[in-house]
């Protein structure tokens, strides 16, 4: 095919004068041979009419073909639509032919004409279909073969798209549509799910395509269960809206969601819950940089509240969080005033002073340090940031008449065995006290596991680790954890809120815990690599355990009692907790804030120990600085 390459470098101008000097001998040639299937070709050659007409239709036909833009079409590319301008632009030529052998003498008969159009049709129009196939061929020379899993529309577009990329070329189609099955599409052969193992071998496929984007979580975690045991790498492609919405090609293709390996289906809101502490409303969102607070954002302004605050104490996470909602804001027309606060939590004036001079009638309280080892180095820290700047936070808020008080708790809450777990426990008390304390202010709290993809979430450092040839790290073998969507679990936040009376204790609905080790060995097997350990000493990727770390649980809890019940809402269900009237929490709260500016960490979790958490801390004290200043001080002594 290297007669191709001049052709295919050249000047597009060259391009078209080239293409029309080979349809005018197309023309030439049609014409000629449809005649001499009729009549004897000397007669025919030595009648002049028949020259002037061939002149004619040659002149007539290559004008309709430029007419039509059958010349703006590039080769490489073309299309069924292309294909219809060569049929046009042939039978436009045949009715010309016809035309001009009925005015002029010549010896074109009717049978003639409709010899020429097939002859036409078949040079013309097959010309470009042989040089599209060629440059095909060569474009799959060097294309890697993959496997499109859905031979439907989205499978269809992605082979298209994956023949103009040239990086890849569908191989085969799999599809679960016994209809299909055995068919031909778009030259490509549809196969059934159970000869996946051997068309992976017979075509050398190391990649497979997940083209099913209308599929349910729960059919696209069967679809993964069949195809992790293969040894092929899975991808998947965007969602058809993104696409059209210019978010993402047809052909960039995803690492596999792992929302998808969980198999859970989000269940559509409430519209009536999604709106209800929203709609024309002034609301602010504390930690409103962080993976929890950025998302609550992003569903609240689709709500439409009149103004939304943003408060934060990272700059860094403040100036993309405002970027990306004003960037929303413009995309969609919305009409709401977006507030960029820098703040913290714990500085009592500060949040008093905002939620005074805004009016803030809504408050999504997001902000705490989460990280359960960080906040074991840094007890002092995270015991202020999370007990007191709920407590100046929620205060703060009687104070300036805020309607409702949403706090983002944590399963780790409950019977916790860190000091982040506590200190949200500590957190969920003050608001069940001040709830019944005052009737003002409506507080509530919403209780969840981890979310997929989050900051410090196991997913992205599973993927990083994959990506650099292993290990995978693990604390421990046997870790289970539940796990939700960011967006999900966001919207369920919102739609709980909206239902609290007063000091509720919300609990959503987790689905099943979910086995860190698993989880792993299907991201290596979905990343078309295998495990390796004693069974299989020749793997890629090796899982490795280092260990519990500090205040880290193998198994977390939803729930302190059994006395739960259900809701309105399917995933949200409401838990009866019990707490410390406000008169008794105070003076616990006071001797906790005096040991905590002491610097005083065995008082703070003597203090922690004696309040009715159940908290029973799995690990000493390990906070750096304190652990750092004993050692001095047993060094100085000595």
């Amino acid at each position: 095919m290297s007669f191709l390459e001049p052709l295919l470098g050249a000047h597009q101008s060259h391009k078209r004068l080239f293409t029309l000097a080979v349809d005018l001998s197309f023309i030439v040639a049609a014409f000629w041979g449809a005649v001499a299937l009729i009549s004897p070709i000397t007669t025919a050659l030595a009648t002049p009419a028949n020259w002037v007409v061939l002149a004619a239709v040659s002149l007539t036909s290559l004008a309709i073909f430029i007419r039509i833009g059958l010349y703006r079409a590039v080769l490489r590319y073309i299309s069924s639509r292309a294909v219809g301008v060569v049929l046009s632009a042939s039978l436009a030529s045949t009715l010309s032919l016809y035309v001009f052998s009925h005015i002029l003498p010549s010896t074109i008969t009717w049978p003639s004409v409709l010899i020429y159009a097939c002859y036409l049709l078949l040079g013309v129009g097959g010309s470009r279909v042989f040089i599209r196939a060629l440059i095909s061929a060569k474009q799959l020379q060097g294309a890697e073969p993959v496997i499109i899993y859905g031979a439907g529309s989205a499978g269809r577009q992605v082979a298209t798209g994956l023949i103009n990329s040239g990086e890849y070329h569908a191989a085969a189609f799999i599809d679960d549509d016994a209809s299909l099955q055995g068919q031909m599409i778009m030259g490509i052969n549809v196969y059934r799910r159970d000869q996946l193992p051997e068309l992976i071998k017979s075509k050398g496929a190391t990649k497979l395509l997940l083209a099913v984007p209308s599929a349910t979580r729960a059919k696209r975690k069967q679809i993964l269960s069949g195809l992790e045991p293969l040894s092929i790498k899975v991808l998947t492609i965007p969602c058809i809206a993104d696409i059209v919405a210019g978010k993402h090609r047809i052909d960039e293709l995803n690492e596999v969601d792992v929302a998808d390996l969980l198999g859970r289906d989000a269940v559509d809101p409430v519209p009536e819950l999604m709106q209800a502490n929203i709609r024309d409303k002034v609301v602010l969102v504390t930690g409103a940089g962080g993976s929890i607070g950025a998302e609550l954002c992003r569903q609240i302004i689709a709500q439409q509240p009149t103004q939304l605050i943003l408060f934060e104490a990272s700059e860094f996470n403040l100036y993309s969080i405002d970027k990306e909602l004003n960037g929303i804001k413009k995309a969609q027309n919305l009409n709401c005033t977006i507030t960029p606060v820098l703040g913290s939590v714990q500085n009592a004036e500060r949040i008093g002073s905002v939620l005074h001079h805004f009016n803030v009638q809504t408050l999504y309280h997001a902000a705490a340090y989460k990280h359960v080892p960080l906040v074991e180095y840094n007890t002092i820290e995270g015991v202020e940031n999370n007990v007191f700047g709920t407590l100046n936070t929620a205060q703060a808020a009687i104070t300036h008449k805020v309607e409702t008080f949403v706090l983002i708790s944590t399963d780790k809450a409950v019977r916790p065995t860190n000091t982040m777990g506590a200190s949200k426990r500590m957190s969920e008390m003050i608001l069940q006290a001040l709830a019944k304390h005052q009737k003002g202010t409506r507080f509530c709290m919403v209780r969840f596991g981890n979310v997929l993809g989050s900051s410090g979430s196991v997913v992205p450092l599973f993927r990083k680790q994959i990506a650099s040839g292993g290990p995978i790290t693990l604390t421990h073998y046997d870790i289970t954890r539940y796990f939700m969507t960011i967006p999900e679990a966001a919207q369920l936040v919102i739609q709980a809120g909206a239902m609290g009376q007063g000091g509720d204790v919300f609990v959503l609905d987790m689905g099943e815990p979910v086995k860190i080790k698993d989880l792993a060995t299907k991201m290596v097997h979905l990343s078309g690599l295998e495990v390796r350990d004693d069974a299989n000493p020749y793997g890629d990727i090796e899982i490795q355990c280092t260990g519990l770390r500090p205040g880290e649980k193998l198994y977390e809890e939803l729930l302190i009692g059994d006395n739960v019940q259900g809701t309105t809402h399917e995933r949200i269900m409401t838990a009866q907790e019990q707490f410390l009237p406000y008169s008794q929490l105070r003076v616990t709260l006071e001797q906790l804030r005096l040991a905590c500016n002491q610097f005083d960490c065995e008082q703070v979790r003597a203090i922690l120990l004696a309040a009715p958490l159940e908290y029973q801390p799995q690990s000493n004290l390990v906070d750096l600085l304190w652990t750092s200043s004993k050692k001095y001080e047993s060094n100085y002594v000595n």
